[in-house]
């Protein structure tokens, strides 16, 4: 059946109206966009999963392998990619380097070469236990007994989609979405994902551009069920990728409600938990409610990937008060478990209050910061909107109008031009975004490479005005807002989760970003020339 899935998709464009009006049942099968079926060949050596998996690839996969495959080094390959695309933080391995060099670390135990509990060494489990209470302000000290530690977050989404869903069931996402959750769902428990889709268009009760309401959520699981789809669970990332949105309390509390009077679980992933890099945001746990309305069904995921500059040391938790999901997904750490000595080393990281709060918080967030402010102020000499936000190491940017037609080809030609000229970024598809146009940018580097990668992004950004300038010219009856939303009516600059079209809540600095990006895309000044007046 996957199989066949694969061979029938194809390859047109589609934008949000067309996913909406699709019968959903397409929609959940259509692969297009992380498979390749044009060039996709069954093995006669693999099963009918065995080809999935091989096929299973897309625009994220091919960055991926063209970027270790020509790396930037500033002294072997100055002319290589530069990575823009994958979520890590370049920005502490000084401070990293040297806590995990020191003596404490070194310990070689016995224990430590030996079969562990498949939930993880009880020295560790009881550290992240402390650390989740103090660090997610839990109203009472959580129990190591409800902590599991995986390989990752990624192991994590995997087993609990085995564990909470019978194959060809699905889970409930909002979009855009970080795109890894797919594969990871699928590809083991043949999970498929129901999507809720958000638009950047401020309507209804939206306050700001793709912010997740009840009324979304009420409405995809509706569709879904329509459609004779078991719905199971629903996923929840805050801070969220790649939008850098950090829900309210009280937004919080409205998605578990939705969630208890559906009776799905929520599964909860705060791996950037400690990545809010600006004082002026808050960040708030689901662990550190004083009251959860459906503490069996809710169950938070975390890891060092993100939070510590660290994702080659593959490490993530569940915290979970069912006893039941704990068991089961504990059975299958047999295949997802974490090495005896780095289960040592991250229980002496993570005890290491001082070390942590003085010194690497401390840094890591001034360095964020700085390398947000210097990409956000270099798309806003550009005139690129984009979402201003303060968690995370991404910025989501609004390149619509540099798409003629608005279509997800057009996103993939923009994408593989930004890679042919050496700069890996992320687009919207990989994302699951309902429009066309929208791309994910990585901040979290040295300010070397910030630069060159802003360098050749603006040299593809000011080749695609010319050459639509151009095109304008053939065709000077068509406009060039043509099957694209308006820019001037969204907003631009949205700083946190204030409302920017209030001039009172934006800064100078936004203001500027807006008319200059006014006077870009408007065509006054090329109709309006010194020669025409004279």
């Amino acid at each position: 059946q996957a199989l066949s899935e694969i061979e029938g998709m194809g390859g047109k464009g589609s934008n949000l109206q067309e996913m909406r009006v699709r019968p959903l049942a397409k929609r959940r099968v259509d692969m297009h966009g992380f498979c390749s079926p044009s060039s996709f060949q069954r093995s006669p050596y693999l099963s009918a999963r065995g080809n999935f998996a091989n096929a299973f690839q897309g625009s994220t996969e091919e960055g991926y392998k063209a970027y270790h495959a020509d790396k930037y080094d500033e002294d072997k390959n100055p002319n290589g990619i530069i990575n823009f695309g994958t979520s890590e933080n370049k920005l502490c391995f000084d401070l990293m380097s040297k806590r995990l060099t020191q003596a404490d670390m070194n310990l070689m135990d016995p224990s430590l070469l030996q079969y562990p509990d498949w939930k993880g060494h009880l020295f560790l489990r009881e550290e992240v236990a402390r650390f989740l209470t103090y660090y997610c302000k839990a109203p009472a000290p959580l129990k190591a007994e409800n902590v599991i530690v995986l390989n990752g977050c990624g192991s994590l989404f995997s087993a609990l989609a085995t564990v909470l869903c019978d194959p060809g069931e699905a889970i409930l996402i909002a979009t855009p979405f970080y795109g890894g959750i797919t594969q990871s769902v699928f590809l083991y428990g043949n999970v498929k994902l129901v999507y809720a889709y958000l638009d950047s268009k401020i309507t209804g009760t939206s306050t700001r551009p793709f912010q997740l309401t009840v009324e979304k959520l009420e409405k995809a699981l509706q569709d879904a069920r329509a459609e004779g789809v078991t719905v199971r669970a629903l996923i929840l990332v805050n801070p969220q990728n790649p939008l850098g949105d950090i829900y309210s309390l009280s937004e919080l509390r409205d998605y578990l409600e939705f969630a208890k009077r559906h009776e799905l679980h929520v599964i909860v992933d705060e791996i950037y938990m400690l990545s809010v890099f600006d004082e002026s945001a808050t960040f708030h746990s689901v662990l550190g409610m004083d009251r959860l309305p459906d503490p069996q069904r809710t169950h938070v995921m975390w890891g060092t990937t993100k939070d510590f500059a660290a994702s080659g040391i593959r490490f993530g938790t569940l915290y979970t008060e069912n006893q039941d999901v704990a068991n089961a997904v504990a059975s299958l750490c047999y295949f997802h478990g974490v090495c005896g000595p780095v289960q040592h080393k991250v229980a002496q990281l993570l005890r290491d209050r001082d070390w942590i709060n003085q010194v690497f918080l401390k840094a890591n967030h001034a360095r964020l910061k700085a390398a947000h402010t210097y990409v956000t102020d270099e798309l806003k000499t550009l005139g690129v909107p984009f979402l201003n936000r303060n968690a995370g190491f991404f910025v989501w940017i609004d390149f619509r109008k540099y798409l003629k037609t608005g279509t997800f080809e057009e996103e993939l030609l923009l994408w593989k031009r930004f890679l042919d000229n050496k700069v890996l970024l992320s687009c919207g598809k990989a994302f699951e975004c309902g429009e066309p146009g929208w791309f994910r940018i990585i901040f979290s580097d040295k300010t070397h490479r910030l630069q060159l990668g802003m360098q050749r992004i603006r040299k593809v950004l000011e080749e695609r005005e010319q050459e639509m300038l151009a095109e304008e010219k053939e065709q000077p009856c068509q406009s060039d807002q043509d099957g694209k939303a308006d820019s001037t009516d969204e907003v631009i600059f949205v700083s946190r989760h204030q409302d920017p079209i209030c001039a009172g809540s934006s800064s100078l600095g936004d203001l500027i970003g807006l008319l200059q990006q006014q006077m870009r895309s408007s065509d006054w000044l090329q109709k309006n020339t010194a020669e025409q007046f004279a």
